[in-house]
């Protein structure tokens, strides 16, 4: 009888085995931080870059950096009239399937224009994704067969935002996490089976939607949703979507607010370009069970327009500058103050970029194309390897690098390249 429990229990912990492979579900990895859980990476890359496994063409236009899950690569694209969601074979890169989720969305500002920013988002045999017009989405992952479909804009009076809706949903326990930026419905939880409204959140001033993605986090025994919104960063509570706490200052006047904060120990920080900068505040609870929210530094070092930022050992990673270029910083995360800009080296080294972090190693891609490997250091820039990516598009590249199972994959408009990033 033991025997055969033991093989039954072998044979089930065997069929889960994918959900615990390094893969990159969602935006900015497992924990939304972008930083990857592998290891066993190259710590150096040889001249010309690691060798490249595959490349496939013919994706269709934006921006979407790809999420990774079970042996699937998932993204979103316009192509034609339609915009669509594909799966992608992990091994080879061969289409599986694709879906279309609506029309294609006629953004009047030209800048992203050629296609959706949304990553899409995995839990288990669903994937949940957002169009360009706000519309939800969720699928099968085996076929891309629709479950349900929920619009920010008909059912939550959400305003699309000028550059379009580019968040990327939030799956938390049974709830899916969205902004519509609605004036009852800033935030909204819903059932990630049924679709089904679970709370809106009202934020106060009814701040609209910009072009972040929400976090969950854990303060003082109590469950929160952080989100950017073109006003500032909010807190919400995870139960009910109760308002608990604003911060303004890193909200630019525009409302282009991009970047996903992070939290740590406490502490938020956000950040965005066009004047506005960094800005970190620590949360603490009132006298009357409430949440506040304390500044405790603003610095406009940390410009960081929409390419993301990395926290490690007390150092904060990212590209500081906006539409103006800029290049990558090195703040001390507990005070603002700068230990390294590259801005400051006559030979440019690491333009302005997007950022992730696996095995001890930053991902720095470029807005021009250029791919850098950079080892984090408090003191200086230090640089493990560089190439150049073929087959550029000509406009920027926007998607941020992903690292799973050994493979880095890079988008650039309809090109998706596949490189082997595994020390052997």
């Amino acid at each position: 009888m033991r025997t055969k429990t033991f093989i039954h229990l072998l044979s089930w912990t065997v069929a889960l085995s994918p959900a615990f492979a390094d893969d990159w579900p969602q935006w900015q990895g497992p924990d939304r931080d972008a930083i990857s859980k592998e290891r066993g990476l190259l710590q150096a890359w040889p001249k010309g870059g690691p060798p490249l496994a595959w490349e496939i063409k013919g994706l269709g236009g934006g921006y979407s950096a790809p999420a990774i899950a079970a042996g699937r690569i998932f993204g979103m694209s316009t192509r034609g009239e339609d915009e669509v969601v594909w799966a992608l074979s992990e091994t080879d890169g061969k289409e599986l399937w694709v879906a279309r989720v609506g029309p294609a969305f006629r953004q009047s500002w030209p800048q992203g224009k050629e296609g959706p920013g949304c990553t899409p988002t995995v839990a288990g045999e669903r994937l949940y994704v957002l169009s360009m017009s706000g519309d939800l989405a969720c699928l099968q992952v085996t076929d891309g067969k629709r479950m349900w479909q929920r619009s920010l804009q008909k059912d939550f009076g959400g305003t699309v935002p000028n550059w379009s809706y580019r968040e990327s949903p939030l799956v938390d326990g049974n709830k899916v996490i969205c902004t519509p930026g609605g004036p009852e419905a800033t935030l909204v939880a819903l059932d990630k089976l049924t679709g089904d409204t679970l709370w809106k959140s009202q934020v106060p001033g009814s701040p609209r939607a910009a072009y972040a993605s929400a976090i969950a986090i854990d303060f003082n025994g109590q469950r929160q949703y952080v989100q950017f919104t073109h006003r500032g960063v909010v807190g919400v509570a995870a139960a009910d979507g109760k308002f608990l706490w604003q911060y303004n200052r890193p909200a630019n006047g525009m409302g282009i607010n991009c970047s996903t904060p992070i939290y740590h120990d406490a502490q938020v920080f956000a950040a965005s370009a066009y004047g506005a900068g960094g800005g970190l505040v620590k949360l603490s609870q009132d006298a009357n069970g409430g949440v506040t929210a304390q500044e405790v530094y603003l610095t406009k070092k940390m410009q960081n327009h929409h390419g993301g930022m990395i926290l490690l050992d007390g150092c904060l990673y990212g590209a500081n500058g906006g539409n103006e270029g800029g290049a990558l910083l090195c703040l001390d995360f507990q005070t603002g103050k700068v230990l390294w800009d590259e801005r400051d080296d006559p030979e440019h080294r690491a333009p302005k970029g997007s950022v992730a972090l696996a095995d001890g190693r930053l991902y720095y891609r470029t807005e021009k194309g250029a791919m850098l490997l950079l080892e984090p250091s408090p003191k200086e820039y230090l640089e493990r390897g560089r190439f150049e990516q073929p087959d550029r598009s000509g406009l920027p590249d926007w998607a941020h690098p992903v690292i799973a199972n050994g493979k880095l994959y890079l988008r650039d408009q309809g090109v998706l390249l596949c490189y082997d990033v595994k020390a052997r």
